[in-house]
């Protein structure tokens, strides 16, 4: 049996987050367009201001840039101090989910608020070395938890095993609340059924999925999911 017990009671859904981050970037339209055919439901963009992260890569400017290629759902996760400066910004753009930082900010329900009242999902992510705290006096202000599965831009971007734990754990803990659950980071062949066998809902997928043709990835993901639950 490759997955855990848990992940037996129920069939998952293979739904990919593509992590723009990590695609060709001269042809970003044509790359949205063959995710988009290739099932793809949504496009995760991670927006750093090189302090919290100490990278800069996407900004807001390209997501806009983008938006007029596509309706898949823009999924973007805000690794920045501050959060709140951008989220007015991504809305005019024409977001539909926002996560932000644990660590990030000291009032996550005030901002997580300020997100909600735009109708759109809001979400906390939480560093690889970030335990989930207690998040019940969060709701119903909270949609869904991104939880990093690997340290960002490292060299190796290895997934952090320990995440699933992590991920199960916090699943059991706010069943009643209906969270969605992301996997954020490292996800291959090798570790998706792992993966989906601890009520993933969502895996953001970069690096494995533009090394080589991302329909053929796609597939070959869930043709694994699907032997695995026969």
């Amino acid at each position: 049996m490759n997955s855990n017990s848990i992940g037996r009671l129920y069939k998952p859904k293979l739904r990919i987050s593509a992590s723009l981050i990590a695609a060709p970037w001269l042809e970003l339209n044509h790359t949205i367009k063959d995710l988009e055919y290739n099932g793809v439901e949504m496009l995760h963009f991670d927006i750093e201001d090189g302090h919290f992260t100490p990278y800069l890569s996407l900004g807001i400017k390209l997501i806009s840039e983008l938006r007029q290629f596509t309706d898949l759902v823009f999924d973007v996760h805000l690794m920045v101090d501050n959060p709140e400066l951008f989220i007015g910004d991504l809305v005019k753009i024409g977001v539909d989910r926002i996560a932000l930082h644990w660590e990030a900010t000291q009032y996550p329900l005030r901002t997580l608020n300020m997100i909600k009242n735009y109708n759109i999902k809001a979400g906390l992510a939480f560093n690889p070395a970030t335990q989930i705290p207690d998040l019940t006096y969060l709701f119903p202000y909270l949609d869904f938890v991104n939880l990093l599965s690997t340290e960002p831009l490292t060299n190796n971007n290895k997934f952090i095993s320990s995440t699933i734990n992590k991920l199960e754990c916090g699943y059991k803990k706010y069943l009643k609340y209906d969270l969605e659950w992301v996997i954020d980071g490292g996800v291959t062949d090798e570790n998706i059924l792992s993966i989906m066998g601890c009520h993933t809902d969502i895996v953001v997928i970069g690096r494995y999925l533009f090394e080589g043709s991302p329909r053929e990835k796609i597939d070959q993901l869930k043709k694994l999911i699907e032997e695995d639950h026969q």
